[in-house]
């Protein structure tokens, strides 16, 4: 377990700016030392739970360290093997919902880091949800992946305009997936093996 963040890493725990992070430690509200000889800030792991806590910030992130995932998709087999894949690599905690709706309900409530997105929901599409998600400035750092068999390039970038970061073509491979998402959520790749 992580005793002490930087403030980049104090940041993506909080979903906050790094300049805000940065802010606070300088006025005081974030307790934390700099590393000798430089201006690096580093922020131990009792004073960023004590400001997250004194702030109104869900602590959940810092408690379980995990990356938060949510996988929408209405193939139930699909999703059975992407929770499956994530929750055995160890670093996500992983939740699923089925249809654009609950896509919705689940983000908001949820706050995942990372959203696995089907295009073609029985109701909301998947361009609907992005929409949803990217009107919402407190979901800005929200990584949206965007899966489908459909491959039309406009639609792709209909997608990317509407606010995904990244698409994939079913069928994909999980370890491609594995890949994008640990390059969106900048976490190490996990070494083969």
């Amino acid at each position: 377990m992580k005793t002490v963040f930087t403030t980049g890493e104090a940041a993506k725990i909080c979903k906050v700016s790094q300049q805000t992070i940065i802010r606070c430690f300088d006025s005081g509200q974030l307790k934390g030392f700099r590393v000798p000889g430089s201006r690096f800030r580093r922020i131990p792991r009792d004073q960023l739970y004590t400001f997250m806590r004194d702030n109104g910030i869900p602590t959940d992130a810092l408690d379980s360290g995990r990356r938060k995932l949510l996988i929408v998709d209405d193939d139930v087999d699909l999703v059975d093997l992407l929770v499956d894949h994530f929750e055995r690599d160890g670093r996500f905690e992983v939740r699923s919902v089925n249809n654009g709706f609950e896509a919705g309900m689940m983000i908001k409530e949820f706050r995942p880091d990372l959203v696995v997105l089907d295009v073609m929901l029985p109701d909301i599409n998947g361009m609907e949800v992005c929409k949803l998600v990217r009107g919402d400035k407190t979901m800005d750092d929200v990584k949206i992946v965007c899966i489908s068999g459909m491959v039309e390039e406009d639609r792709i970038q209909q997608l990317r305009n509407a606010g995904a970061d990244e698409f994939l073509k079913k069928p994909f491979d999980v370890d491609t997936l594995m890949q994008r998402v640990c390059q969106l959520l900048d976490v190490e790749a996990a070494s083969a093996g």
